[in-house]
């Protein structure tokens, strides 16, 4: 395996195994050097393209020592029609990262997204949310990231409270007043939570309520980031998922009002 292989994946925080690139190297702090240990590829969705691309970087990447055990990554990712994206990791080794098979994992990571570059179009107004969720998270800034998920959940359910025409109670702001009370009602209605923790909507929304609310640290908002974005992921998915079948059916003249076998 080649550094390229862990940089081309959601960092994990077991380290892997990989082929030596920094061989007698002396590893002195800020000391530079370009290493060939193949093309980086990730996944975005390209604008211009109007498309998901694969992002390729060149094979020869700048590598800077930070001391013998953390370098810092730096390469220029590239789709097919030319659009851009800088990337930068923060690489750990458990042992000499200048030894002959060192074992490494992602410490950080920061994709430079811009306009022309999403991570997904899929979220549509949402996808903005959720790639600042993901750069916060990439910065080590646990609770920032998780305040953009529940801004995520706040919207999407008084979207869908708007599109079903319920009323709530709402603060000057605009935010509702009573967000289980509202959570309840649309849910009742139009099934917004996945059915695989549906009982647990409002929990969902309380954790991330904690973090905003101050009652967890960065270290903790970051370890619970992962499985706090695949729920809400999962909310957007369920929608999505629900106005493309009503779409389907409603394509095919289908009575939704009724069941016929």
């Amino acid at each position: 395996m080649q550094l390229s292989d862990v940089l081309s994946k959601h960092p994990d925080k077991e380290y892997k195994q990989i082929d030596g690139f920094l061989i007698n190297k002396k590893g002195m702090a800020g000391q530079k050097v370009d290493v060939s240990v193949g093309s980086v590829a990730l996944n975005f969705y390209c604008k211009n393209c109007e498309d998901m691309r694969t992002f390729y970087s060149k094979p020869s990447l700048s590598c800077i020592f930070v001391n013998k055990n953390i370098v810092s990554i730096d390469c220029v990712l590239t789709c097919r029609c030319g659009t851009s994206v800088p990337a930068w990791f923060l690489v750990e080794s458990n042992n000499d990262i200048t030894g002959l098979a060192p074992e490494v994992r992602i410490m950080k990571k920061n994709a430079r997204l811009s306009e022309h570059v999403t991570n997904s179009p899929r979220y549509g107004e949402y996808s903005t949310l959720l790639d600042k969720a993901e750069l916060a998270y990439n910065e080590g800034l646990g609770a920032g990231a998780i305040v953009y998920l529940r801004k995520v959940f706040e919207k999407i359910t008084i979207q869908s409270a708007e599109a079903m025409n319920i009323e709530y109670s709402k603060h000057p702001g605009g935010n509702p007043r009573n967000f289980k009370d509202l959570l309840i009602k649309v849910d009742k209605q139009c099934s917004i939570i996945p059915a695989e923790f549906s009982a647990n909507g409002y929990k969902l929304f309380q954790e991330l309520s904690n973090v905003v609310h101050g009652e967890y640290d960065e270290n903790l908002g970051l370890n619970k980031f992962d499985s706090l974005y695949r729920l809400v992921i999962g909310i957007l998915d369920n929608v999505n998922n629900h106005k493309e079948i009503l779409e389907a059916t409603a394509a095919l003249g289908w009575d939704n009002g009724k069941t016929n076998i």
